[in-house]
């Protein structure tokens, strides 16, 4: 007998240890593990861990065996780790109702169990006795699933469970915007049950996400029926989200122990090296002790502080933990780990030294690790005094089988028995490692022949979808759609994945679906229901900011190939030539750059070689007895007729669907028809019209299986132009024939009011003839308005004949709106038609993500309402109508500037810093105030002009406002159809002469207006009142036909611009500065943007007096108590109280007395008075300077004040610093303010 080698001997030790500590206690029917003697559940997470080391040590055994009794143990141990993974298996498969309800619900009463019973897999406690709903540890449990499977073990036996996997990957793929209860189960740390965002939760579920994309469950023995998809853009959410998070744990937990587990072994979840080193950097210093680390700051678990009767904390009561909070080896653990896997002997050796020492032996020679050291309750003022001096106690499970297991892993890792790749076999530890450049295919499809010769002509190499076959071209929500079939199983009640939209990650793969090859095309084109597609310049900013995402975020193998269709609508009024903003645009994409991509253009054909592909077989109609006809069938299809005679072959259902599928029977007649017609010359007339006839009929199902689907613009993917889709046909009197050739209008003059009968009331049936005669659209518009507000919608006008009701008039009208981009009325009908934006629930759940409370409507509170989580929909856009207080104008700009911050957090989340509050009302309210002021016009005017500009200008203005740089805003005279409309440009100025060339844009702009006023007078005087009014749309309103200012005005007006007072620029005023200084500090103001680090030099001023009065809401110093410094909780609490000031520019004020006062908290005093009133401060400080204004002889009018708030709007204007600055003013009346408190000597501070 050979004997045994040093290597087998140590393996035999670490099983022995393994065998005692872990093995020992697993179920034999189940093959779970229990918590501990006192603890008998079974939780998810804790038997994963533990269940590591078993798994480690079997594949130690298999590549260190020294005779067939050690092949023998490794299979005994891989069949103990099966065992379990299949008896947490067991577990959820009892609760797939769960799941199935959670995809839609995301609530926790509808999550997945934690623990479970260890002998019969059934549940321990109600759902709603337990902080159940834990996503790291239903992720937790998948990753290894998956690392497992990788390595060899068969763990999923049938069909029936990769589907459930399939599924359980849907229920976590959202978990960047699921709060829940995080790794300590206790979800907020005042432990009362608050479920929050969780950098662990996201973690986990991002990385096992990417263990799980494409992977066999069945091993190397399985087919493609056995593969799991996840979806890219999902990955990339958690992604965003997780970096935007860390540091942070949490909004309660600026920093967590737990965190270590995503950044390191087992989920390397972050794949930006330099904010892993930040995070261990934060959790290494704030965190770490002499036994281990705090799992956060101020964590109460069995402190002798904590009150073991009371399940929840008191929040002052989080004060006591601080400085004597238990300690976990188990991190040690973890840090020992890490330093394996980058590899760094320092790191390895310092932990495993500090580790031996805390380590419990037993009698035997074992050592435990023990789950946590206290201190002990004669000591606890020693500790406060002088934090990590006190010998602590061990406490809690001994060993804790998790830290035990990851302990045994590292030192079968550190000692060679294992190489790092061995656990990690699907490569997680390289996530960090940076990627080549990204290269981004495009490639430039027309929608017909016409296109593809306009394109030509400008030198563009396009091709037509007729061109590309056998490649097919479809809509992204057909897409969504053939995902929403993905692990469909009707035995176990699944339904698959929820219907939502792709993202440019996910349409930008080849997918390989029933043997064909599909590119689908992204997201923004698909926009049926809104108009911001309406505008190409919108277009063209989303497809800049889906290629600069793609190139940052692209991380799969192949390169991406973004599919541009070129439509009908992209094509100038007269449909001669190709819109300049999008020709451009593809004039740059040819030279290899844009949006800061770099590109490549060419055909979808030659993309095939370098692109991502996905094989989506689950389409393939996994009943058997179809599968060889049905490739057969496919191989005819490339030679046959094409005439649709086999069509009713292809027709099938998927095995598990009782009624047929829509989306099975849309898929197999495109793959019927979507051969283009070859031409064959000795074909006879009626053949030629048999084909055609045919070819209709198919067509016509073809359309009509699309509209279940949702695809209104199928046309565009069909190589063969049957359905044309034809202009709209107006049957309101067009307008767009130029002004000067029409027949003599029905100008409307101003004594003529609206139609009304005997009895004074409207006369409605007037007024439908009054619509009939008018050829001004805006007439038309408010005419229509009219009968909405007092008819309805479904009012039956009988313009022509029955059925013109006021909505089908105004989906015309909107139409016709829509292709002269007359903006303001595109919104106004907009809002009556009730229009949603089709993402609008995608960019609030996005931005609340990324930790952004949203409010909407305008301030303040009742009305302003707060959003702190995802809500549905349609409660969503009621929400939005409520707040809006039924202004439609201010409901669909709210909308409308929700969708560009997402686009904006998702691009430049930098913008965002310092932020945590979103204003979206507020931000309106300023865009409206910049406007009046730049334009030196009324607060309705300048709504007007809002509502005027088109959405890329929007989304402009937006990013200037953001951005905190100067910009200008000019209006320029530009020729449309019908006479001359205001536009208005945006541009970035230098930091020279910032408001100069603004002034010179404005004078300049009237003067143009007069030379036009004059040069139409002498032209034609009877053309001077129509033509003015379409100058400027807003004195429209009192010179035209309809009173409306009797009625509800057909002219929404935002409420309260008026309330953002717009000072008179009168032209004594020859500074060029004048107002600005006032300005930065109202967008300062209305987009919540404070100094770096303010938050944190509130809170060290709350501890040195009672509280901070802001206009009589008090922020008292007990939050410190319950609150650390860096939490976003304490930073939003904060804003709250400062978001009660209406004034943007008055809350500014008082931000900068805020920050002068927290200069004290460095001062060496114990206390600065009970409660400061912080107004009080900043009208000290406009006393001083206007007594100083005063005594140098300002003039009264200079020095007016606001009336609503008493100060001097000069103070408004006034820069920081200087002489009369706004700082020496704050700094002088907070020395008078506390000058009681100060010790003697405090001139320092003047």
């Amino acid at each position: 007998m050979r004997s045994r080698s040093n290597s087998g001997v140590k393996l035999d030790n670490y099983a022995r240890i393994v065998h005692q500590t872990i093995l020992q206690y697993q179920d034999p029917v189940t093959g779970l593990l229990p918590a501990s003697g006192d603890q008998p559940d079974a939780w998810v997470r804790d038997n994963v861990y533990s269940i590591v080391s078993v798994w480690a040590l079997s594949l130690a055994y298999r590549k260190n065996a020294d005779r067939d009794e050690d092949k023998a143990k490794a299979y005994e141990l891989e069949q103990s780790v099966v065992k379990l993974m299949r008896g947490i298996f067991q577990c959820i498969m009892r609760q797939l109702d769960k799941v199935e309800k959670f995809k839609y619900s995301k609530t926790t009463s509808d999550s997945l169990h934690a623990k479970y019973n260890t002998r019969t897999c059934a549940t321990v406690v109600a759902d709603d006795q337990w902080g159940h709903l834990q996503v790291d540890a239903t992720s937790l449990f998948l990753l290894f699933l998956a690392q497992m499977t990788a390595s060899g073990l068969h763990i999923v036996y049938t069909q029936d469970e990769v589907d459930v996997v399939q599924n359980l990957m849907f229920y976590i793929e959202a978990a960047y915007k699921v709060a829940d209860y995080g790794m300590w189960e206790r979800g907020d740390k005042t432990n009362q049950g608050i479920t929050e965002l969780n950098a662990s939760s996201i973690g986990m579920a991002k990385a096992a996400l990417e263990a799980l994309d494409e992977l066999n469950l069945f091993g190397a023995k399985g087919g493609p029926g056995s593969v799991v998809h996840a979806l890219a853009d999902d990955i990339q959410h958690c992604q965003s989200i997780l970096t935007s998070m860390l540091p942070r744990a949490s909004m309660s937990k600026e920093v967590d122990a737990g965190v270590l587990a995503i950044i390191s072994y087992p989920a390397f979840a972050v794949d930006d090296m330099n904010i892993v080193n930040i995070t261990k950097e934060e959790i290494i210093s704030k965190l770490q002790g002499r036994y281990g680390c705090c799992r956060f700051l101020r964590d109460g678990h069995k402190t002798p502080k904590e009150d073991p009767n009371r399940l929840y904390y008191e929040s002052a009561e989080l004060k006591l933990f601080e400085n004597i909070e238990c300690e976990w080896p188990l991190f040690w653990t973890y840090l020992i780990l890490d330093g394996i896997f980058i590899n760094s002997p320092e790191q390895v050796q310092e932990y495993q030294e500090a580790l031996e020492g805390i380590l419990i032996k037993q009698k035997d020679g074992i050592r435990l690790v023990p789950e946590l050291y206290s201190v002990p309750p004669d000591r606890v003022d020693e500790e406060y005094t002088s934090p990590h001096t006190v010998e602590r106690i061990p406490m809690g499970k001994c060993p804790l089988k998790w830290a035990q297991s990851l302990y045994v892993l590292g030192n079968l890792l550190a000692e060679g028995f294992l190489a790092p790749g061995e656990i990690d076999p699907l490569n997680r530890r390289f996530s960090a490692i940076p990627k080549p450049d990204v290269v981004v295919q495009v490639s430039i499809l027309a929608e017909n022949e016409e296109i593809k010769e306009l394109l030509m002509k400008s030198g563009v190499e396009v091709e037509t979808v007729a061109d590309i076959h056998p490649i097919h071209v479809q809509p992204s929500r057909v897409l969504s759609h053939i995902y929403a079939r993905l692990g469909r199983n009707k035995r176990l009640g699944l339904t698959g994945r929820p219907y939502r939209r792709v993202g440019v990650l996910g349409t930008s793969k080849f997918y390989i679906i029933r043997n064909n090859i599909f590119s689908f095309t992204p997201q923004f084109i698909d926009h049926q229901q809104f108009y911001l597609a309406l505008d190409n310049k919108m277009i063209v900013e989303m497809l800049r900011t889906d290629l600069s995402y793609l190139s940052s975020r692209w991380r799969m193998t192949g390169r991406p190939t973004v599919t541009f269709p070129i439509s009908q609508s992209m094509l100038t009024e007269d449909h001669s030539e190709l819109d300049p903003t999008v020709l451009a645009t593809l004039k740059k994409l040819q030279d290899g750059y844009f949006g800061g991509a770099r590109i490549q253009t060419g055909k979808l054909s030659e993309f095939l070689t370098t692109s991502c592909f996905a094989h989506l077989s689950f389409l393939d109609g996994k009943a058997s007895s179809s599968m060889g006809q049905h490739d057969e069938e496919y191989d005819d299809d490339d030679d046959g007729d094409a005439d649709g005679s086999f069509a009713p072959s292809f027709v099938h259902e998927l095995h598990y669907d009782d009624e047929a599928d829509d989306l099975a029977q849309y898929l197999d007649q495109l793959l019927a028809h979507a051969v283009p017609q070859k031409a064959s010359p000795q074909a006879g007339a009626l053949g030629k019209f048999k084909a055609a006839a045919a070819k209709t009929r198919d067509m016509v199902s073809l359309k009509s299986k699309a509209q279940v689907l949702n695809v209104d613009n199928v046309n565009m993917y069909l190589p063969n132009k049957l359905f044309r889709s034809p202009q709209p046909n107006l049957n309101l009197t067009d307008s767009s024939t130029p002004q000067g050739s029409q027949a003599p209008q029905v100008v409307v003059t101003s004594e003529s009011t609206i139609p009304r009968d005997a009895s004074g009331a409207i006369d409605h049936n007037a007024l439908v003839q009054l619509l009939k005669d008018t050829q001004s659209l805006q007439d038309q518009a408010d005419i229509l308005y009219i009968l909405f507000k007092d008819k309805g919608m479904d009012w039956d006008t009988r313009l022509h004949g029955k059925g013109s009701t006021v909505r089908s008039l105004l989906l015309e009208l909107y139409e016709k709106a829509g292709e002269l981009k007359h903006w303001g009325m595109i919104r106004m009908i907009s809002g009556m038609l009730r229009k949603k934006v089709e993402e609008l629930d995608w960019a609030c759940s996005d931005l609340l993500a990324h930790q952004k409370h949203l409010t909407v409507g305008l301030p303040p509170e009742p009305r302003e309402k707060t959003i702190t989580a995802p809500i549905p929909p349609d409660q969503l856009a009621t929400l939005i109508d409520e707040a809006s207080e039924n202004n439609i104008t201010l409901a669909i700009l709210t909308q409308e500037i929700m969708v560009f911050l997402a686009m904006n957090i998702r691009t430049q989340p930098s913008l965002f810093s310092e932020m945590f509050r979103l204003r979206i009302g507020l931000i309106i309210q300023v865009m409206a105030t910049e406007l009046a002021q730049s334009l030196s016009c009324s607060g309705e005017e300048a709504t007007e002009s809002l509502m005027s500009l088109s959405p890329s200008e929007l989304k402009n203005l937006l990013h200037h406002i953001l951005s905190g740089k100067e910009f200008g805003v000019q209006r320029s005279v530009r020729e449309t159809d019908d006479g001359v409309s205001p536009a208005i440009s945006i541009h970035h100025l230098g930091n020279v002469g910032a408001t100069k060339s603004e002034r010179a844009g404005i004078s300049k702009l009237k003067s143009d207006m007069k030379m036009l006023e004059h040069r139409l007078s002498l032209t034609d005087p009877s053309m001077t009142e129509h033509k003015l009014l379409l100058t400027d749309p807003f004195k429209s309103l009192t010179s035209h036909s309809l009173d409306l200012e009797n009625i509800e005005s057909g002219r929404y007006k935002l409420p309260s611009i008026e309330s953002l007072d717009i000072p008179e620029s009168g032209p004594a005023v020859k500074d060029t500065r004048h107002g600005q200084w006032l300005r930065r500090r109202r967008l300062d103001g209305a987009l919540n943007r404070v100094p770096v680090g303010f938050y944190q030099k509130v809170w060290k001023i709350l501890q040195k007096c009672h509280g901070l009065s802001i206009e009589g809401f008090v922020l008292p110093s007990s939050t410190t108590r319950e609150m650390t410094p860096g939490e976003i909780k304490f930073s939003v609490h904060v804003e709250t109280v400062l978001n009660r000031v209406p004034q943007p520019e008055y809350r500014q004020l008082l931000v900068e007395a805020i920050l002068v006062l927290t200069m004290l908290a460095d001062v060496e005093i114990q206390s600065i008075g009970s409660i400061i009133h912080v107004e009080k401060i900043v009208h000290i400080a406009n006393d001083m300077f206007y007594k100083d204004q005063k005594d140098l002889g300002a003039e009264e009018h200079i020095l007016d004040r606001d009336p609503s708030t008493g100060v001097c709007r000069l103070l408004y204007d006034s820069a920081p610093s200087g002489r009369f600055g706004s700082m020496t003013y704050l700094t002088k009346a907070v020395a008078v303010y506390v000058q009681d408190f100060l010790p003697s000597g405090s001139c320092a501070l003047q």
